[in-house]
């Protein structure tokens, strides 16, 4: 399964976990059975079917410009980031 790492702000929602497993092809689906688990979770992430605005994520050890539709592995670790700008 993959690990996924929780933001500080949401580890209220996972029992106050920073890293939990999950199941899936792509972030979405990870997502999903995120959000089975833990009701409410995807409306911290999510925005429709895409990642909610100034939210990013990262698989393994590149910030995925696919957001939802990103692929995984069983083994890659996923992290939600704030989006960060700059100029």
């Amino acid at each position: 399964m993959a690990q996924v790492f929780i933001p500080p702000a949401l580890r209220s929602l996972v029992d106050g976990r920073e890293t939990v497993e999950a199941e899936g092809a792509n972030v979405k689906q990870i997502v999903d059975d995120l959000n089975d688990r833990f009701p409410g979770l995807k409306e911290h992430l999510c925005d429709g079917n895409e990642l909610r605005s100034g939210l990013s994520v990262a698989v393994g050890n590149a910030v995925s410009s696919l957001g939802l539709l990103q692929s995984i592995s069983a083994d890659d670790e996923i992290h939600f980031l704030p989006s960060i700008g700059g100029g």
